[in-house]
Parts: C-alpha cells; structure tokens; sequence
C-alpha cells in the first residue's frame, strides 16, 4: 500500500552541500535531489559545467530564497591546463581548432605569464556557456554553428597558483576569483599570453565561500540529515540576534530603527531569533533604519 502523506516527515528547508560527479549538469542534480528530499522546491547556486566535479550548493524549500544572497560569494578552483592545444569549447570536451608547437616552456616561465591575470581584469565570456545574449544562451547559438561578439566582462582573480605535473605542458591551477569567472577563459588566456594557447581539464570548484568540500556529500549520499539550517546561507553578512518584541516586529516584516534592531553600519543584516533560527535579512533604509528585504519566517 502506498505511504500516507500524512505519514511522511515534512520537506526540509535548509541548505546542501553536494559534491557534484562528472557527467551532471547542474540542473541533473536539483531534479535527482528533488525526488531523494521530497520535494520540487530546489535550486542551486553557480552553475557548474557538467565535466567539471565539486561544489554545488542546493536551496531547499524556503532556503531556495536565499540563494541570491551567494551569487557574489568568492569561488575557489584546480584544474589542469594544457598548453599547445584549443578547442572549441576551451576544455577537454570540445573539438580540437588549433594545435601549437611551443616548446620547452618551465614553471616559472608559466607563472610569470599567469602573474599578468591576478587581480581585476576583463574577460570574454566563452561560447559554449549559459549567458544570455538577446534572449538566447551562448550555447545553443554554439551548437547551430553560430558564433556571436561576446563584450568582456569585469572578474577579479584574488589568486592564482601554477604547480607543475608530472606531465610536459600540462600544469595545474589553483584559482580563487570573483564570481563570473571562467576558469576555462582564463586557461586559453594564459595559453595566448605564452605565444601558443591552451584548453582545461579536470575542472573541480573546492569552494563557494564557506562551503567547501569538507562539508560537501556526493549525490547518492545525500539526506535530509545533509541539510543545514537555513541561516548558513547568510553566515557571511553581519548579524544579529533579537529578543521576542524585536522577533514579532520582524516576522511581519516591519521597518526599525537601527538601535531597535541592534545594529550599526550599512548592512545587510542577517536577522536570528533566539533560538538561532533565520528569520529575514534586512538592508539599510532610510537614514537611520531598516527594512526587510526577505522575510523568510512569518
């Protein structure tokens, strides 16, 4: 006999942590998690091209909400690149466009060009990507064939090591950037700037800011015991907890002044009952208070 809704525990809300494996897109993850967490209310943060492996973040249930709170959370990666070959695609998935004959090149060598790309630069987005460009992804317009003029765009690299492998022309990154970033562009670059070019392979993100691998499960392992409490989606903004009277007021999502709410500065706010419990983020208002800009318990 089938098992009673009423039966079932309840749907988490929270966030996870999954280690994603290659050969699943993004999307692949949150219909697979869906159908293990009971329920449709899933989406994820930063896109992970489905060779690469590592961190994915999931929004469960009301958590899904807070995922806009990540989008500009530093992101960190290894990959290898490999010098004297492009494809179409930038990574070992696409089809070869040109081979280079570009000799001995040592370590330091490698990392004096790579040197030239740490900090604030402008980067062409590749094609085979999911930006939008008059309503159409890049990669769609990739596989008809199409190519179109990408405007670069601003990414920070706020590190970049080269290590060597035990492979001639093939050595490993080690990225911290800003989100946006595309590893795979910023190995063709450093290909390009070496006099030849270069694609990428094994790419796995370790980080999206405190999230990392130690707390991420692979696919197949993941639970409702893998969901975290809501309120570690906004453990990088400032906060603060409130009494009962102050929990009332912000649970209908009223506008306080600051000493009412307790704090100082210019935000935003992760909003915590006594309990630790999320309720809302609020944001600077007018001068002297703050609003609400989700209220995720009401």
């Amino acid at each position: 006999m089938a098992e009673r809704r009423a039966d079932r525990l309840p749907p988490p809300d929270g966030i996870a942590v999954v280690d994603k494996a290659a050969g699943w897109t993004s999307h692949d993850v949150v219909a697979k998690s869906r159908g293990i967490l009971g329920t449709r209310k899933i989406g994820h943060a930063g896109t992970l091209d489905p060779s690469a492996t590592g961190v994915l973040v999931l929004g469960v249930g009301r958590a899904t909400r807070l995922l806009r709170y990540l989008g500009d959370l530093p992101k960190t990666y290894v990959g290898e690149m490999v010098l004297g070959t492009e494809t179409n695609t930038l990574d070992a998935d696409g089809e070869v466009t040109a081979t280079h004959d570009m000799g001995p090149i040592d370590l330091a060598t490698v990392q004096s060009a790579a040197e030239r790309f740490v900090g604030p630069i402008m980067q062409v987005p590749p094609m085979v990507s999911a930006i939008q460009i008059d309503g159409r992804r890049l990669h769609e317009l990739a596989r008809e064939g199409i190519e179109v003029e990408r405007a670069p765009r601003p990414v920070t690299i706020h590190r970049l090591v080269v290590e060597p492998t035990d492979v001639p022309h093939v050595f490993r990154l080690d990225v911290e950037c800003s989100s946006g970033t595309y590893i795979r562009t910023l190995a063709a670059d450093i290909g390009t700037a070496l006099g030849g070019g270069a694609h990428l392979r094994n790419l796995r993100r370790t980080a999206i800011g405190q999230f990392t691998l130690a707390t991420a499960v692979p696919l197949d392992s993941l639970s409702a015991d893998a969901v975290q409490p809501p309120a570690v989606a906004v453990a990088h903004l400032s906060p603060v907890t409130v009494d009962a009277e102050v929990e009332a007021a912000v649970r209908v999502g009223k506008v306080l002044p600051l000493d009412v709410l307790g704090v100082e500065g210019g935000g935003p706010w992760a909003v915590l009952a006594a309990t630790g419990g999320l309720l809302a983020v609020y944001v600077a208002h007018n001068p002297g208070t703050a609003k609400p800009d989700l209220v995720l318990s009401g």
